[in-house]
């Protein structure tokens, strides 16, 4: 409870800050509108129903998106883990593969796959690709060596050390990669849709800011992070659940 307690007072105050900024300093409200401004728009765009397809959107190329990097990066994270010799192969075209930004990839994909959702997807993977492979690949190999000894001695194949061993033991650590997978996959989500989609909250902030609609582009922020704490809490719920059902051995 007093937790809370503390976040509202925290809330409160960086409301109160930012009112005393807008009003103070005297800037103009393209500049940096008040909180009711925002709020007013904020309730205006769920009122009229705005935000709604732009929101569905968002979310499903986040989850598609999601889906996608987290089945390549855990399926290619234990393979990586079982095989050393891929492993040395591939991990640096891997790391090449992430150290070029997205960003500057996103024109190549407007190519190739078009405008729209596709595209987003595609980028919204890549970046969650990364992460869960990383942790998984990791958390894989940093089992306890007498247990893999004792796994040995009672005649367990890779298989069944892999499933049984390796990975409730690795679980902690494929779940940290997911939650940083989560908050980079609604980036990632945002990032696509500013370059490529007439559609999504990432689109909202572009066409707010070429309509110079402050408010509606702080509303829209809103939005999004909203988005991701909720995201990020059903990863936390998950992984509680998970970590509740296959205990470290």
């Amino acid at each position: 409870m007093k937790r809370w307690i503390s976040h509202a007072l925290v809330l409160i105050a960086a409301l109160l800050l930012w009112q005393g900024l807008s009003a103070g300093l005297g800037l103009s409200k393209l500049v940096l509108p008040d909180p009711a401004r925002v709020l007013q728009a904020l309730w205006h765009g769920w009122q009229t129903g705005y935000f709604t397809p732009h929101l569905w959107q968002t979310v499903q190329a986040l989850v598609l998106g999601l889906a996608l990097g987290a089945v390549l990066g855990l399926g290619g994270g234990l393979i990586l883990a079982e095989v050393p010799w891929l492993k040395r192969l591939a991990m640096p075209y891997v790391v090449i593969s992430q150290v070029v930004p997205k960003l500057a990839l996103a024109p190549l994909f407007m190519v190739w796959f078009g405008l729209g959702m596709t595209s987003t997807v595609v980028i919204v993977a890549l970046i969650c690709f990364f992460p869960l492979l990383e942790s998984t690949l990791t958390a894989v190999t940093q089992v306890d060596a007498q247990r893999l000894d004792l796994f040995r001695m009672l005649g367990a194949n890779r298989w069944q050390t892999l499933w049984r061993l390796k990975i409730p033991a690795g679980l902690p650590g494929i779940l940290a990669g997911l939650r940083v997978a989560v908050v980079l996959a609604l980036v990632g989500a945002v990032v696509g849709e500013f370059i490529g989609a007439n559609q999504g909250l990432g689109a909202v902030i572009i066409a707010s800011q070429g309509m110079m609609d402050t408010a509606l582009m702080f509303a829209t922020l809103i939005n999004i992070t909203a988005l991701g704490l909720l995201l990020y809490g059903c990863t936390l719920l998950l992984e509680q659940q998970l970590l509740q059902h296959h205990p470290h051995p």
